[in-house]
């Protein structure tokens, strides 16, 4: 073997090992695993897409991944199961979250199960919980208070359901009223 072969041949083999290793990372590109103390401080940096499991004390990665931590926060287009002892927050969520707070920037799709749960946009599932608010429902609410700003097909079931949007009655049986107890709709 001459020299320009053997050259080529070791930078070839150290590239292959530095890609393999997770050295080296093209844009587009995911790893299976994550963990981290903090967003900072952590196997990857934040904007690397997690495919597998996220393990941390707060972590935040845009994800499709089981993620067990204390505080999971996920960016842009995220899906998977997240479980957390405080929080998860997300962009964009396809899934279940579950934690003592849920909240989700604009769209979730899937359950949100814990003592507070939150999705400023789009919601479309269940939520389970103490407190549970959506901008836009499309699914069920079960909680102590449920609040949606507006409904495109939902039920509530709580000791104080709120739907602004409905008028008092004159929809019935599509929709209910402003506020009740026990049970509210629209469809």
């Amino acid at each position: 073997m001459n020299k320009l072969h053997f050259s080529f041949f070791t930078t070839l083999l150290a590239l292959s090992f530095l890609i393999v290793s997770g050295t080296f990372c093209f844009a587009g590109e995911s790893r299976p695993f994550q963990a981290s103390l903090t967003p900072d401080v952590a196997i990857h940096d934040r904007h690397m897409m997690i495919e597998g499991l996220a393990l941390s004390i707060w972590g935040e990665n845009p994800q499709k991944a089981l993620a067990l931590g204390v505080v999971n926060g996920s960016v842009g287009e995220s899906s998977g199961f997240s479980l957390s002892l405080l929080a998860n927050y997300a962009d964009n969520y396809k899934g279940v979250h579950w934690a003592l707070v849920n909240y989700t920037k604009a769209d979730f799709l899937g359950w949100q199960a814990g003592f507070i749960n939150y999705t400023e946009s789009g919601f479309k599932g269940v939520q389970t919980g103490c407190v549970n608010y959506a901008g836009h429902l499309k699914g069920v609410q079960f909680g102590l208070v449920n609040y949606a700003s507006d409904v495109g097909s939902g039920l509530q079931l709580g000791l104080i359901n709120i739907i602004p949007r409905n008028e008092w009655f004159s929809e019935f049986p599509d929709a209910l009223a402003k506020g009740m107890v026990l049970i509210n709709w629209r469809f």
